[in-house]
């Protein structure tokens, strides 16, 4: 299955960067030892196969998924073989548990630590508890492996953002957009850099990656046909990761720039691209009870049963964007790379405060609705508007 191609595309993004510069990564990363978190998720794996092929003094990865971690070291083994130094490990550890500490103690001694951990669904905010879980995650967990970081005399800490970070209209992207404040703040002890980007096409648990699953299981295929959005491949979010991470000066947001080679498509779209890959022609569908009936019997002459319709669930963007207008922006370092500028701002440093007191008071409580949260991501994000209605991915096919 060719990606790009599915995608609307023929050629890498970052092809040109990443060549122009092939000899200075190489030697950075021959020269460095790494630790990646949350590195069995499907960037995080990409990030871990861009540092492994250009053979780093030391790369260890930890990441909760332990069957995830088993099939990361059979690809790089089977792709790639082993590093030079040998030291290449991996950790089934959770980066908020004391066995993580004391791993950290263990060894410890890191040039550069890349966090990749996160809770990046959308439908993360259906129910207050994971809502809750994707605080700890996305926002508190990172500040904490920062002060680790810190405390190891760590050269640079990298963690991944998201496009929906930018004027976010839903919890995920707010609190990747808190959690940017949080990395600002912290730039003064260590440096930082993160980076935005689009959907990662086919990564783990989104829609592309579910088409695979429904083919599979012989299970109608659902997407909407209304929302456009940006995609990257997994190889791709890797070299924006490791770029931003070794050549983003301190408190510097990595973004694709947009041109002819990143456009919009809709999930649609690629529904019908990929039915094609599988050789197959879409069926469209009034409802989900004609989807399924006709699974029995329509996949035989060689069509597909879809159910394309608008979206109308909680925290879907309209349209999607990298930066806002207020964000200071140079264009012109990189052919394909943008990047946001940002400035210390330790006038926001009473808020930050004030975000931690409120979360670990409702957390001591042991009792928390949606709305607090929201109330509290409203104060640290004044221009917040949360778009819900109600209705959520869960409560569909």
């Amino acid at each position: 299955m060719n990606i790009l191609q599915l995608i609307g595309r023929d050629k890498n993004l970052f092809e040109d960067d990443i060549f122009d510069r092939r000899q200075e990564i190489t030697e950075i990363v021959s020269k460095s030892k790494f630790l990646v978190l949350g590195g069995a998720g499907s960037i995080g794996q990409a990030v871990t196969k861009e540092i492994f092929k250009r053979n780093p003094q030391k790369l260890h990865v930890v990441d909760l998924s332990e069957n995830n971690l088993v099939e990361l070291v059979r690809d790089l083994r089977s792709s790639f073989g082993y590093i030079s130094s040998g030291n290449f490990k991996t950790f089934a550890l959770d980066i908020g548990s004391a066995e993580y500490e004391s791993f950290l103690s263990w060894d410890g001694h890191y040039d550069y630590v890349l966090n990749l951990s996160a809770l990046k669904h959308v439908r993360s905010e259906k129910d207050p508890f994971t809502l809750m879980r994707m605080i700890n995650v996305n926002i508190l967990n990172t500040d904490k492996t920062i002060l680790q970081s810190i405390d190891l005399k760590v050269k640079k800490y990298f963690c991944v953002s998201t496009d929906k970070a930018a004027n976010p209209v839903n919890m995920m992207g707010a609190s990747k957009r808190i959690m940017e404040l949080f990395l600002m703040r912290r730039s003064e002890q260590i440096e930082i850099s993160t980076a935005r980007f689009a959907n990662v096409a086919f990564s783990d648990g989104s829609l592309l990656h579910g088409f695979n699953q429904r083919i599979q299981k012989r299970q109608p295929l659902v997407a909407p046909n209304d929302i456009k959005r940006y995609f990257v491949t997994p190889q791709e979010s890797g070299e924006l990761c490791l770029m931003s991470c070794i050549f983003g000066e301190n408190r510097d947001i990595f973004f694709p720039k947009l041109s002819e080679s990143l456009h919009l498509i809709s999930f649609a779209d690629i529904a019908v691209k990929f039915l094609k890959t599988q050789n197959f022609e879409p069926y469209l569908c009034e409802d989900e009870n004609e989807a399924r009936e006709l699974m029995k019997t329509l996949p035989d002459t060689g069509r597909w049963p879809c159910l394309f319709q608008g979206s109308d669930t909680t925290g879907e963007k309209d349209f999607e964007e990298f930066f806002t207008k207020n964000e200071d922006i140079d264009t012109k370092r990189f052919k394909n790379f943008g990047i946001i500028k940002n400035d210390l701002d330790r006038q926001g440093y009473e808020n930050l405060n004030f975000f931690n007191t409120a979360i670990d008071s409702l957390q001591k409580n042991n009792k928390w609705e949606k709305e607090d949260i929201i109330k509290i991501f409203k104060k640290m994000i004044p221009d917040f508007i949360h778009k819900e209605t109600g209705k959520y991915l869960d409560s569909k096919m």
